[in-house]
Order: structure tokens, then C-alpha cells, then sequence
């Protein structure tokens, strides 16, 4: 099989396809023929060496993958199956690959309604949504979110979660992207570039945070007594946390991880309607530095997806 593996850290040009052997399922996993590989900013990060999650090279990144079993060693699947998932993370999936062994708890079988590429695009994005939104948070009928970076790929299917969650959704998002995020249903669309999100909004209860910087200290200042902060890029930020537990307000970070129950909660959305995945563009497998150059860009609109 062909993999996408990097011997130093670096930029896109350190990716290269090369010949491997395929894998082999241990019991209760399962081998999967991948179609789809999904793009997370996270990868280019790793590629780059900003931080050792993966130690170091050579390595294979990824993790979002959509496909068909080949091979099953358990009773959840059969070979022939369409799964998608988000095997392993944060251990190392490789799933910059024809081929991935998974474990048969981290995939789901794909919805008809989506295509490889989509389903390929949905888990990392779904999962961290998900979790803030409804493991953590607990949002429910009639909650006023926030969403920052309603345009990102965790940003678009948050706000569609939270609105098939019964909330009333704010969003922000630079003034090109607003009709895009009012196309998934945000309520409303505050244009960061032009106003200061803490004089348009007040009285709320669950921010989501995917921005960093800034934004999720300044979000104290629009909660209501007793709401909750979820970030998902200052998650250690113990002084921040800090900052919150004196307000009387809840911080949490979530970093996400592979999780069932989550992911049977996204089939059900996406087979009610109530959740699409935008993908700004596919790549074929070959062409992975020319993706991971728009990853270094940043500020994409939905996500990136390899084609096998």
C-alpha cells in the first residue's frame, strides 16, 4: 500500500508517498480500505514540529477516515461495510494511508447520505463539536451559544448541532464568511472584523471557543451568571480557569477524543437532516503538500479532504 510519511519536520515539501506494508487488525479491530482522508489544522502543526505529539519523525499523520472493511476481526463489522471515524487519537492512526487498522469502537458505519469525502471530513470537526456542545456543556432547549469561528470546520457543525440542540445560535465570523454561517443556521452572524463581539452580545450561557488568543478571556464578559466558557485551544490554561471559577462562571477545555457514543449522536443528526459538512476542496493523495499549503494559510472555510 501507499502511505504519506515525513522523515524530518518542516513544511509541506517534507510529505512524501512511499510503499508500505499493510497493516494488521488485532482483535476487535478492524482493516480499512480508506477512501477519504479529512485535513485538520492539528496535522500541519505536527508536520511542522511546533509540538511532539507523535515524537519524532518519520511518522504518518491523520486521523479522519472514511472507507470500507476488509477485513473484521469482530462481531461489530463485516467486511464490505462503509465506516468512518477517528481512530486512536491523540496515539498515532496513520491514516495517511490506502490502508488503516482501527479499532471497531472508534468508526461508525457512514451514513448513505454522505459520501466518503464527506464522512472523511466530519469526525475530528463532529467529535470536539459534539463534546463541548453536549457532553460538556449540556446544552438544551432555549440556550443562547456562542460560537466563535462559526466559518471554521469545528465552527459550522457546532452551530449546527447547537440549533438541532433547540439554542438560539450567535456566531462569529469574518464579514465574508457571515452568509455562509447563516446557511447552516446561526441566528445571528457578528462580523468580528467590524464589531466587538462583547458590545453586540449579553446573557450568554455556553461560549464555544475555537479561536485562541484572546477571545476566550473576553467571553467572561458575555456570559450570564453561571455560564460556561468550552474552549477548545486554551484547554490548559489553568489561569484562565481561574479567572472563570472567580466570576462564578465554568471553564472547561475539551480535547477530543475517540468517543461512540459521540459519533452514533452525528450519524443521527446527519440522518435527520439537521447536519451537513461544507469541504472546501479535495486533494488526490498525491497532491497532499498542495493541501497542507492551504492548512498553513489558515482561516479556511469548512475542511480539506484527500481522495485515495
Amino acid at each position: 500500500m501507499r502511505v504519506i510519511t515525513q522523515q524530518t519536520v518542516g513544511g509541506p515539501e517534507v510529505l512524501t508517498v512511499v510503499d508500505a506494508p499493510e497493516p494488521r487488525p488485532l482483535p476487535t479491530e478492524v482493516l480499512v480500505r480508506v477512501r477519504a482522508i479529512g485535513l485538520n489544522p492539528l496535522e500541519a502543526r505536527l508536520r511542522a514540529g511546533e509540538f511532539p505529539l507523535l515524537g519524532q519523525p518519520p511518522f504518518v499523520l491523520g486521523w479522519d477516515i472514511s472507507g470500507v472493511v476488509e477485513e473484521a476481526r469482530t462481531w461489530r463489522f463485516r467486511p464490505g461495510d462503509e465506516v468512518f471515524g477517528m481512530p486512536l487519537f491523540p496515539r498515532a492512526a496513520s491514516a495517511y494511508a490506502e490502508v488503516v487498522s482501527a479499532p471497531a469502537l472508534h468508526l461508525a458505519r457512514k451514513p448513505a447520505a454522505l459520501s466518503h469525502v464527506e464522512a472523511a471530513a466530519l469526525p475530528v470537526v463532529g467529535l470536539t463539536a459534539w463534546q463541548g456542545l453536549v457532553a460538556l456543556a449540556g446544552v438544551g432547549e432555549g440556550d443562547r451559544v456562542l460560537v466563535h469561528g462559526g466559518g471554521g470546520g469545528v465552527g459550522h457543525v457546532a452551530v449546527q448541532i447547537a440549533k438541532a440542540l433547540g439554542a438560539h445560535v450567535i456566531a462569529t465570523a469574518s464579514g465574508s464568511k457571515r452568509e455562509f454561517v447563516r446557511g447552516f443556521g446561526a441566528d445571528e452572524v457578528i462580523d468580528h472584523t467590524a464589531v466587538d463581539f462583547t458590545d453586540a452580545v449579553r446573557d450568554i450561557d455556553v461560549v464555544l471557543d475555537t479561536i485562541g488568543g484572546d477571545t476566550a478571556g473576553r467571553s467572561l464578559d458575555v456570559l450570564r451568571p453561571g455560564g460556561h466558557l468550552v474552549t477548545a485551544v486554551a484547554e490548559e490554561d489553568a489561569g484562565l480557569a481561574a479567572r472563570y471559577e472567580a466570576a462564578g462562571l465554568r471553564f472547561s477545555g475539551i480535547a477530543v477524543d475517540p468517543d461512540p457514543v459521540a459519533l452514533r449522536g452525528l450519524v443521527g443528526l446527519v440522518e435527520r437532516g439537521a447536519l451537513r459538512v461544507h469541504v472546501r476542496e479535495t486533494f488526490p493523495f498525491e497532491r497532499v503538500a498542495d493541501a497542507h499549503r492551504l492548512l498553513d494559510a489558515g482561516h479556511l472555510q469548512g475542511k480539506l479532504v484527500l481522495t485515495v
